[in-house]
């Protein structure tokens, strides 16, 4: 990518060439084994919060045995359900609050999943970031997650000026085509698992040494709707 800049590439291209980094170094984020259905990328979502991508790989696969729809989960106990999560973060109250989710879909939804983010945000434990995915991941619709990872790649790159997650979402809101931001996640992930990592990123092997303003001091960003 020498000659361009960050200006020049087109978001087909950026998460394009994440993705094929990610993959090509066995990115946590695309490695979990088997389909999942709705209510599963839900639970997984939810674990995954304040938890390192391993563990919630770890410990989803490990459930996902057990628990296919929201009836499975309220067959548990939730010293039950908690035994089976421990290794993620806030375990205890995870384990709460997904036995409570669950009564919710059984009661309120007819044990689906709700793909509307007005409805998924009622559900407990559920913040913008887990129903976002979950809109993406399981019903395809237009919706950017901003984790840590899209957040701190975003602002490290140049492509937002942001303080908060929820700024970030809603500056990539303005700027990637409505049809990608579906996309945009998983690349970003995979890729701040493996290369733009928190401390210590991998600056020297990255695809995008030559234009990435940390490194070169670049700030023109073009904020258009095809191209970053």
């Amino acid at each position: 990518m020498r000659g361009t800049a960050i200006a020049d590439l087109s978001w087909e291209d950026l998460l394009d060439t994440m993705e094929r980094e990610a993959r090509k170094r066995g990115a946590p984020v695309y490695s979990f084994k088997g389909e999942r259905n709705p209510f599963q990328i839900l639970v997984s979502a939810i674990l995954s919060t304040r938890t390192r991508d391993e563990q919630t790989i770890k410990v989803s696969e490990r459930l996902f045995k057990m628990v296919k729809r929201p009836e499975d989960i309220l067959k548990l106990s939730e010293d039950e359900l908690d035994e089976l999560i421990r290794e993620v973060g806030f375990h205890r109250v995870k384990a709460k609050n997904l036995r409570r989710l669950a009564d919710i879909l059984v009661r309120e939804y007819g044990s689906r999943v709700p793909d509307r983010l007005e409805d998924l945000l009622k559900l407990p434990g559920v913040g913008r970031k887990v129903a976002n995915i979950v809109l993406a991941n399981a019903f395809g619709k237009p919706a950017i997650a901003v984790d840590t990872h899209v957040h701190r790649i975003a602002n490290r790159m140049g492509i937002v000026r942001t303080k908060r997650p929820e700024e970030t979402e809603k500056e990539l809101m303005k700027i990637v085509p409505k049809e990608l931001w579906h996309r945009v996640n998983k690349p970003f992930v995979g890729f701040g698992q493996t290369v733009c990592k928190p401390t210590k990123p991998l600056c020297g092997e990255c695809p995008f040494k030559d234009v990435c303003p940390k490194l070169n001091n670049i700030s023109a960003i073009n904020h258009s709707k095809t191209s970053l």
